[in-house]
């Protein structure tokens, strides 16, 4: 196992269409996990991460009253790796925002011909723009070797 660098997470973070795993904390303080589509921005010194979720969701309601968050996106072939970032979420409801992004995760999911209809059907009342500000991040790549 070797400890990822900052260029190789942001690399791991931003290639392929893996999904992240998005943990928060419900109400009564049981976890609360949940598969998304995610997109890393920025540089691999200081990016964020961004999905989209119904404002009514679990996730959706969990991350307006707690803003503290989890996610973890692993590779699942040989050799193996993950990265875990840990950190706040600030949620928004800027329906142009939402458009932008959801067309951009719709670009990378489904492809160059459904990105817009995908960001359309995304970037509505009621649903949210989740921003992923990393406190901790840590990323292992080589499990096997």
């Amino acid at each position: 196992m070797t400890r990822m660098t900052s260029p190789e997470i942001f690399e791991f973070l931003s290639c392929g269409t893996r999904t992240a795993h998005v943990a928060s904390t419900r109400a009564d303080g049981s976890p609360h996990v949940a598969p998304v589509w995610f997109s890393a921005d920025g540089t691999p010194e200081s990016f964020v991460i961004q999905f989209t979720t119904s404002a009514s969701s679990v996730k959706g309601r969990t991350l307006q009253r707690d803003s503290r968050v989890a996610l973890t996106v692993d590779d699942p072939h040989p050799p193996f790796a993950f990265v875990i970032v840990e950190g706040t979420a600030e949620v928004s409801e800027n329906l142009n925002r939402l458009l932008e992004v959801a067309t951009r995760l719709g670009k990378k999911y489904m492809g160059p011909d459904r990105a817009v209809e995908f960001g359309k059907r995304n970037a509505v009342a009621g649903e949210l723009l989740a921003t992923v500000h990393p406190v901790k991040v840590i990323g292992e790549k080589n499990l096997t070797e």
